[in-house]
């Protein structure tokens, strides 16, 4: 529980979910296979949904920016989960990418940074969506959340400040994994432990509001940033892991 907690409390700062994680744990522990998708899914989609109102408080997002970046996402979402995706040295090549990004975003972070906001029109629209279908598409072949591609992207693009990235993120992250409970609630097994999922649950919720509202109320912008980058470095490091021969 208490590892869970702190997931939470780390990626909630940025408007992550932390799936992949609790998935990594879970599969340590030798959970059953289906209930290491439901819970470690249930146990995303409150930590995005929490954060997601905490940031929404403080940065309400531009819905017509966020929209159709969102809802563009779904049916990509769907089509990436259709298709069978097993090449290791793509996952490598995913994996070191991600490594790349996340030194060269920990690097080029100022602490006098600005962001302006791009004004809204038909062709921010219209990339806004082609963004929010691509990673939708991505996550879902990759049997990730999403945040951790979109948010990297967005902060190079200068897309907003930090904080209101963090928050795109966690609504980004909160329709992809309702998207992939749909996909696997039939795989739910008979037995359930009812008792621990609750637990975790509880453990990921009070580390998510604490973890976002000191993303919210105590970091700065710049930390914000850094904390991205070092959490899409453990997502290099972890999909490295999984598909090196040397891990």
């Amino acid at each position: 529980m208490f590892l869970f907690f702190c997931i939470a409390l780390v990626y909630s700062m940025v408007g992550f979910g932390g799936r992949s994680s609790y998935m990594a744990l879970l599969s340590f522990y030798a959970f059953p296979v289906g209930e290491i998708h439901v819970v470690s899914l249930l146990c995303n989609i409150i930590v995005v949904s929490g954060s997601a109102h905490v940031y929404m408080k403080k940065h309400m997002p531009e819905w017509r920016r966020v929209l159709p970046m969102v809802l563009i996402s779904i049916p990509f979402y769907f089509i990436g989960a259709a298709l069978k995706f097993t090449h290791s040295n793509l996952y490598m090549l995913l994996g070191v990418n991600l490594i790349i990004v996340s030194v060269v975003l920990w690097v080029r972070t100022k602490s006098n940074e600005t962001y302006t906001a791009a004004k809204g029109g038909t062709l921010n629209v219209l990339a806004d969506g082609l963004i929010g279908g691509y990673i939708g598409f991505l996550s879902s072949l990759l049997g990730m959340g999403g945040g951790i591609f979109l948010a990297p992207l967005l902060n190079f693009r200068k897309w907003d400040n930090p904080k209101k990235i963090a928050t795109l993120a966690a609504i980004f992250v909160f329709t992809n994994s309702i998207c992939s409970m749909v996909q696997v609630v039939g795989d739910i097994p008979q037995v359930v432990d009812y008792q621990r999922t609750i637990a975790l649950s509880v453990a990921v919720l009070a580390g998510g509001q604490i973890g976002a509202r000191l993303g919210v109320y105590r970091l700065s912008v710049a930390m914000i940033r850094r904390v991205t980058a070092f959490l899409v470095f453990l997502a290099g490091l972890e999909v490295l892991s999984r598909h090196l021969p040397v891990f």
